[in-house]
Protein backbone atom coordinates (compact mmCIF):
# COMPACT_ATOMS: atom_id res chain seq x y z
CA UNK A 1 0.00 0.00 0.00
CA UNK A 2 1.18 3.61 -1.16
CA UNK A 3 -0.01 5.33 2.07
CA UNK A 4 1.08 8.08 3.74
CA UNK A 5 0.86 7.69 7.64
CA UNK A 6 1.26 9.90 10.48
CA UNK A 7 2.30 8.44 13.77
CA UNK A 8 2.28 10.24 17.38
CA UNK A 9 4.83 9.01 20.40
CA UNK A 10 8.62 9.55 19.02
CA UNK A 11 9.68 9.63 22.64
CA UNK A 12 12.60 6.67 23.81
CA UNK A 13 13.52 7.48 26.99
CA UNK A 14 13.09 4.89 30.47
CA UNK A 15 9.35 4.68 29.54
CA UNK A 16 9.43 4.80 26.21
CA UNK A 17 6.73 5.78 23.39
CA UNK A 18 5.24 3.10 20.97
CA UNK A 19 5.68 4.93 18.06
CA UNK A 20 9.04 4.12 17.18
CA UNK A 21 8.11 0.28 17.47
CA UNK A 22 5.44 1.29 15.27
CA UNK A 23 7.28 3.10 12.67
CA UNK A 24 9.71 0.54 12.52
CA UNK A 25 6.92 -2.69 12.00
CA UNK A 26 5.50 -0.43 8.66
CA UNK A 27 9.01 -0.46 7.65
CA UNK A 28 9.41 -4.31 8.15
CA UNK A 29 10.53 -5.95 5.70
CA UNK A 30 11.48 -3.43 3.51
CA UNK A 31 10.92 0.14 3.80
CA UNK A 32 7.34 1.66 4.23
CA UNK A 33 5.81 2.76 0.44
CA UNK A 34 4.80 5.70 1.54
CA UNK A 35 5.26 8.76 3.48
CA UNK A 36 6.30 8.14 7.38
CA UNK A 37 5.14 11.41 9.24
CA UNK A 38 6.41 11.98 12.88
CA UNK A 39 4.17 14.03 14.99
CA UNK A 40 6.01 15.51 17.80
CA UNK A 41 5.19 17.32 21.31
CA UNK A 42 8.38 18.21 21.86
CA UNK A 43 11.81 19.11 19.71
CA UNK A 44 13.82 16.65 21.75
CA UNK A 45 11.65 13.79 21.10
CA UNK A 46 14.63 11.66 20.46
CA UNK A 47 12.86 9.30 17.67
CA UNK A 48 13.11 12.54 15.63
CA UNK A 49 16.59 11.69 14.58
CA UNK A 50 16.39 7.81 14.23
CA UNK A 51 18.20 8.12 11.13
CA UNK A 52 15.67 6.79 8.16
CA UNK A 53 13.03 6.26 10.13
CA UNK A 54 10.69 9.34 9.11
CA UNK A 55 10.15 11.11 6.02
CA UNK A 56 8.94 13.99 7.39
CA UNK A 57 8.36 15.68 11.36
CA UNK A 58 6.67 17.97 12.40
CA UNK A 59 5.65 19.85 16.03
CA UNK A 60 1.75 19.77 17.09
CA UNK A 61 0.58 20.95 20.39
CA UNK A 62 -0.01 19.29 23.46
CA UNK A 63 -3.56 17.84 23.33
CA UNK A 64 -4.75 19.32 26.78
CA UNK A 65 -4.17 23.01 24.61
CA UNK A 66 -7.78 21.93 23.25
CA UNK A 67 -8.93 20.18 20.33
CA UNK A 68 -9.42 22.91 18.19
CA UNK A 69 -5.45 23.90 18.15
CA UNK A 70 -4.59 20.80 17.71
CA UNK A 71 -7.33 19.87 14.87
CA UNK A 72 -6.01 22.96 12.98
CA UNK A 73 -2.42 22.04 13.38
CA UNK A 74 -2.92 18.66 12.09
CA UNK A 75 -5.14 20.54 8.69
CA UNK A 76 -1.83 22.26 8.23
CA UNK A 77 0.47 19.02 8.12
CA UNK A 78 -2.52 17.20 5.93
CA UNK A 79 -2.51 20.18 3.62
CA UNK A 80 1.39 19.86 2.96
CA UNK A 81 1.52 15.73 2.98
CA UNK A 82 -1.90 14.50 2.10
CA UNK A 83 -2.22 12.12 5.33
CA UNK A 84 -3.98 9.23 4.76
CA UNK A 85 -3.71 7.38 8.05
CA UNK A 86 -2.81 8.58 11.78
CA UNK A 87 -1.66 6.10 14.34
CA UNK A 88 -2.05 7.53 17.87
CA UNK A 89 0.13 5.75 20.04
CA UNK A 90 -0.37 7.63 23.94
CA UNK A 91 -3.01 7.15 26.24
CA UNK A 92 -3.23 11.20 27.59
CA UNK A 93 -4.07 12.11 23.11
CA UNK A 94 -6.61 9.13 22.58
CA UNK A 95 -9.39 11.59 23.90
CA UNK A 96 -8.92 14.44 21.72
CA UNK A 97 -8.44 11.74 18.26
CA UNK A 98 -11.23 10.29 19.20
CA UNK A 99 -13.35 14.32 19.67
CA UNK A 100 -11.68 14.96 16.34
CA UNK A 101 -12.22 12.14 14.57
CA UNK A 102 -15.20 13.12 12.53
CA UNK A 103 -13.60 16.13 11.33
CA UNK A 104 -10.33 13.41 10.04
CA UNK A 105 -12.18 11.96 8.24
CA UNK A 106 -13.78 14.05 6.64
CA UNK A 107 -10.47 15.35 5.08
CA UNK A 108 -9.70 12.21 3.81
CA UNK A 109 -7.69 11.11 6.99
CA UNK A 110 -8.26 7.48 8.93
CA UNK A 111 -8.52 6.41 11.87
CA UNK A 112 -8.73 3.01 13.65
CA UNK A 113 -9.51 4.09 17.40
CA UNK A 114 -12.80 3.03 19.88
CA UNK A 115 -14.89 5.16 20.94
CA UNK A 116 -14.75 7.05 23.49
CA UNK A 117 -17.67 5.44 25.59
CA UNK A 118 -15.88 2.14 25.85
CA UNK A 119 -12.18 3.20 26.63
CA UNK A 120 -14.03 5.41 29.81
CA UNK A 121 -14.99 1.62 30.77
CA UNK A 122 -11.27 0.47 30.67
CA UNK A 123 -9.31 3.41 32.05
CA UNK A 124 -7.68 2.90 35.26
CA UNK A 125 -10.15 4.82 37.46
CA UNK A 126 -13.03 2.78 36.15
CA UNK A 127 -11.73 -0.73 35.24
CA UNK A 128 -12.30 -2.28 38.35
CA UNK A 129 -15.82 -1.65 38.07
CA UNK A 130 -15.61 -3.27 34.44
CA UNK A 131 -13.85 -6.21 35.75
CA UNK A 132 -16.76 -6.82 38.91
CA UNK A 133 -19.39 -6.52 36.24
CA UNK A 134 -18.14 -9.06 33.70
CA UNK A 135 -17.18 -11.86 35.85
CA UNK A 136 -13.50 -10.88 35.10
CA UNK A 137 -10.59 -11.38 37.87
CA UNK A 138 -8.66 -8.63 39.16
CA UNK A 139 -6.72 -7.51 42.26
CA UNK A 140 -8.04 -5.68 44.73
CA UNK A 141 -8.40 -1.98 44.01
CA UNK A 142 -9.19 1.00 45.50
CA UNK A 143 -9.53 4.70 43.49
CA UNK A 144 -8.49 7.71 45.02
CA UNK A 145 -10.42 10.13 44.79
CA UNK A 146 -9.18 12.92 47.42
CA UNK A 147 -6.15 12.27 49.58
CA UNK A 148 -7.92 11.63 52.78
CA UNK A 149 -9.06 8.45 51.13
CA UNK A 150 -5.83 7.06 50.99
CA UNK A 151 -4.79 6.08 55.01
CA UNK A 152 -7.88 4.07 54.97
CA UNK A 153 -7.73 2.72 51.56
CA UNK A 154 -3.93 1.94 52.94
CA UNK A 155 -4.86 -0.22 55.55
CA UNK A 156 -7.45 -1.99 53.38
CA UNK A 157 -5.56 -3.22 50.78
CA UNK A 158 -2.59 -3.54 53.19
CA UNK A 159 1.22 -4.47 52.00
CA UNK A 160 2.68 -4.44 49.79
CA UNK A 161 0.37 -2.72 47.15
CA UNK A 162 1.02 -0.52 43.64
CA UNK A 163 0.39 3.09 43.32
CA UNK A 164 -0.36 3.97 40.01
CA UNK A 165 -1.22 7.50 38.42
CA UNK A 166 -4.65 8.05 36.27
CA UNK A 167 -2.53 7.95 32.93
CA UNK A 168 1.37 6.47 32.89
CA UNK A 169 3.53 5.38 36.15
CA UNK A 170 3.19 2.61 38.78
CA UNK A 171 5.00 2.10 42.25
CA UNK A 172 5.49 -0.42 44.37
CA UNK A 173 5.08 0.76 48.15
CA UNK A 174 6.04 -1.64 51.30
CA UNK A 175 5.04 1.16 53.65
CA UNK A 176 3.27 4.28 54.32
CA UNK A 177 6.78 6.15 53.41
CA UNK A 178 6.92 4.70 49.99
CA UNK A 179 2.99 5.53 49.96
CA UNK A 180 2.94 9.14 50.32
CA UNK A 181 6.24 9.62 48.25
CA UNK A 182 4.93 8.01 45.11
CA UNK A 183 1.26 9.50 46.31
CA UNK A 184 3.00 13.22 45.70
CA UNK A 185 5.31 12.43 42.98
CA UNK A 186 1.89 10.93 40.89
CA UNK A 187 -0.37 13.82 42.17
CA UNK A 188 1.85 16.58 40.82
CA UNK A 189 2.66 14.61 37.26
CA UNK A 190 -0.53 12.89 37.03
CA UNK A 191 -3.14 14.82 39.19
CA UNK A 192 -6.26 12.76 40.69
CA UNK A 193 -8.05 9.88 40.72
CA UNK A 194 -5.14 7.48 41.52
CA UNK A 195 -5.32 4.01 41.53
CA UNK A 196 -4.06 1.90 44.61
CA UNK A 197 -4.25 -2.13 43.75
CA UNK A 198 -2.91 -5.53 45.98
CA UNK A 199 0.77 -6.37 44.64
CA UNK A 200 0.17 -10.37 43.87
CA UNK A 201 2.76 -12.67 44.13
CA UNK A 202 2.63 -13.29 40.41
CA UNK A 203 4.13 -13.66 37.03
CA UNK A 204 3.23 -10.85 34.46
CA UNK A 205 1.92 -10.83 30.97
CA UNK A 206 1.19 -8.50 28.33
CA UNK A 207 -0.73 -9.41 25.28
CA UNK A 208 -1.10 -7.26 22.44
CA UNK A 209 -4.10 -7.21 20.33
CA UNK A 210 -5.70 -5.72 17.69
CA UNK A 211 -9.68 -6.20 17.14
CA UNK A 212 -11.95 -5.28 14.53
CA UNK A 213 -15.32 -3.55 14.96
CA UNK A 214 -17.26 -6.12 16.29
CA UNK A 215 -14.73 -6.56 19.09
CA UNK A 216 -13.35 -9.80 17.26
CA UNK A 217 -9.75 -11.01 17.73
CA UNK A 218 -8.08 -10.48 14.26
CA UNK A 219 -4.38 -10.59 15.42
CA UNK A 220 -2.40 -10.80 19.26
CA UNK A 221 1.14 -11.74 20.75
CA UNK A 222 1.01 -12.88 23.75
CA UNK A 223 4.55 -11.87 26.06
CA UNK A 224 5.89 -13.09 29.30
CA UNK A 225 7.78 -10.12 30.79
CA UNK A 226 11.22 -11.14 31.94
CA UNK A 227 13.38 -7.85 33.00
CA UNK A 228 11.49 -4.96 33.91
CA UNK A 229 12.27 -1.45 34.35
CA UNK A 230 11.74 0.39 37.83
CA UNK A 231 8.42 1.97 36.55
CA UNK A 232 7.27 -1.56 35.90
CA UNK A 233 7.96 -1.22 31.88
CA UNK A 234 9.69 -4.08 29.90
CA UNK A 235 13.08 -4.47 29.48
CA UNK A 236 13.09 -7.56 27.78
CA UNK A 237 10.46 -10.27 26.77
CA UNK A 238 9.56 -13.51 24.99
CA UNK A 239 6.37 -14.91 23.16
CA UNK A 240 4.66 -17.90 23.74
CA UNK A 241 1.95 -19.88 23.23
CA UNK A 242 -0.79 -19.95 26.56
CA UNK A 243 -4.60 -20.38 25.29
CA UNK A 244 -5.71 -19.07 28.86
CA UNK A 245 -4.08 -15.55 28.34
CA UNK A 246 -5.55 -15.37 24.79
CA UNK A 247 -8.89 -16.89 26.11
CA UNK A 248 -9.20 -14.17 28.65
CA UNK A 249 -8.05 -11.21 26.09
CA UNK A 250 -10.79 -12.96 23.46
CA UNK A 251 -13.06 -12.64 26.25
CA UNK A 252 -12.52 -8.86 27.50
CA UNK A 253 -12.59 -7.51 24.21
CA UNK A 254 -15.99 -9.10 22.84
CA UNK A 255 -17.48 -7.85 26.55
CA UNK A 256 -16.35 -4.38 25.44
CA UNK A 257 -16.78 -4.39 21.54
CA UNK A 258 -13.20 -3.10 21.40
CA UNK A 259 -11.78 -1.86 17.79
CA UNK A 260 -8.09 -1.01 17.16
CA UNK A 261 -5.38 -2.05 19.44
CA UNK A 262 -4.59 -2.28 22.76
CA UNK A 263 -2.18 -4.24 25.20
CA UNK A 264 -4.01 -6.40 28.06
CA UNK A 265 -1.76 -6.63 31.00
CA UNK A 266 -2.28 -9.83 33.18
CA UNK A 267 -0.66 -11.23 36.11
CA UNK A 268 -0.74 -15.09 36.81
CA UNK A 269 -1.16 -15.32 40.79
CA UNK A 270 1.80 -18.20 41.84
CA UNK A 271 -0.45 -19.14 45.24
CA UNK A 272 -4.03 -19.74 42.84
CA UNK A 273 -2.91 -19.78 39.64
CA UNK A 274 -5.86 -17.49 38.79
CA UNK A 275 -5.33 -14.62 35.49
CA UNK A 276 -5.90 -11.15 36.35
CA UNK A 277 -6.16 -8.43 34.47
CA UNK A 278 -4.70 -5.33 35.66
CA UNK A 279 -4.92 -2.99 32.78
CA UNK A 280 -5.74 -2.35 29.62
CA UNK A 281 -3.77 0.10 27.57
CA UNK A 282 -6.02 1.44 24.48
CA UNK A 283 -2.90 1.08 22.26
CA UNK A 284 0.32 -0.44 21.37
CA UNK A 285 2.93 -1.06 23.33
CA UNK A 286 6.42 0.27 23.15
CA UNK A 287 7.56 -3.50 22.31
CA UNK A 288 5.05 -3.97 19.59
CA UNK A 289 8.19 -4.32 17.28
CA UNK A 290 8.48 -7.82 18.52
CA UNK A 291 5.39 -8.31 16.79
CA UNK A 292 7.26 -8.84 13.48
CA UNK A 293 9.33 -11.45 14.61
CA UNK A 294 6.11 -13.05 15.49
CA UNK A 295 5.06 -13.01 12.11
CA UNK A 296 2.29 -10.82 13.20
CA UNK A 297 2.87 -7.18 11.96
CA UNK A 298 0.13 -5.83 13.99
CA UNK A 299 0.78 -1.84 12.72
CA UNK A 300 0.31 -3.10 9.29
CA UNK A 301 -2.98 -4.77 10.18
CA UNK A 302 -4.92 -1.64 11.84
CA UNK A 303 -3.67 0.45 8.36
CA UNK A 304 -5.86 -1.96 6.53
CA UNK A 305 -8.41 -1.85 9.31
CA UNK A 306 -8.53 1.98 8.90
CA UNK A 307 -8.61 1.79 5.41
CA UNK A 308 -11.80 -0.56 5.45
CA UNK A 309 -10.21 -3.42 4.29
CA UNK A 310 -11.27 -6.99 4.72
CA UNK A 311 -9.05 -8.54 7.31
CA UNK A 312 -8.42 -12.08 8.27
CA UNK A 313 -7.43 -13.15 11.82
CA UNK A 314 -3.92 -14.19 11.76
CA UNK A 315 -2.59 -17.31 12.65
CA UNK A 316 -0.96 -17.82 15.90
CA UNK A 317 1.89 -15.66 16.95
CA UNK A 318 5.14 -17.92 16.58
CA UNK A 319 6.35 -18.12 20.43
CA UNK A 320 10.03 -18.21 21.66
CA UNK A 321 10.88 -14.86 20.00
CA UNK A 322 12.76 -12.79 22.39
CA UNK A 323 13.57 -8.51 22.55
CA UNK A 324 15.74 -6.90 24.86
CA UNK A 325 15.81 -2.90 24.68
CA UNK A 326 18.73 -1.19 24.94
CA UNK A 327 19.79 2.76 24.35
CA UNK A 328 21.57 4.41 21.80
CA UNK A 329 23.17 7.67 21.07
CA UNK A 330 21.68 9.28 18.24
CA UNK A 331 23.81 12.16 16.17
CA UNK A 332 22.24 14.63 13.70
CA UNK A 333 23.09 17.93 12.53
CA UNK A 334 22.45 21.38 14.79
CA UNK A 335 20.01 22.95 12.24
CA UNK A 336 17.48 19.41 12.91
CA UNK A 337 16.91 21.10 16.03
CA UNK A 338 16.76 24.50 14.92
CA UNK A 339 14.36 23.81 11.98
CA UNK A 340 11.76 22.58 13.93
CA UNK A 341 12.70 24.94 16.97
CA UNK A 342 11.87 27.84 14.84
CA UNK A 343 9.61 26.18 11.63
CA UNK A 344 7.95 23.56 13.62
CA UNK A 345 8.85 21.06 11.37
CA UNK A 346 11.18 19.11 9.33
CA UNK A 347 12.16 17.51 5.78
CA UNK A 348 15.02 14.86 5.58
CA UNK A 349 16.73 15.16 2.34
CA UNK A 350 16.26 11.17 1.24
CA UNK A 351 12.58 12.41 1.06
CA UNK A 352 12.85 15.28 -1.64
Amino acid sequence: MSLNVAITGLHAADNPAPGLGVIRCLHHPKKWDGKIIGLAYDVLDTGIYDEGLLDHAYLIPYPNTGSKAFLERLQYIHQQEQIDVIIPTLDSELTVFQKIAPELKSLGIATFIPPKHITDRISKSQLAEFCESENIPYPETIVIKDPGELKAAVKKIGFPLMIKGVYYEAYTCKSMEDVHQYFELLRLKWGLPMILQKKLDSEEFDVCCVSDKNGDLLGAVPIRKTRLTDKGKAWAAVTLKNEQLMELSRRILKKLKWSGPCEVEILKDKKTGEYNLIEINPRFPAWIYLSTGADQNLPKMVIELAMDKTVSPMAPAKSGICFVRHATDLVCPMDYIENLTMLGELHYKSSE
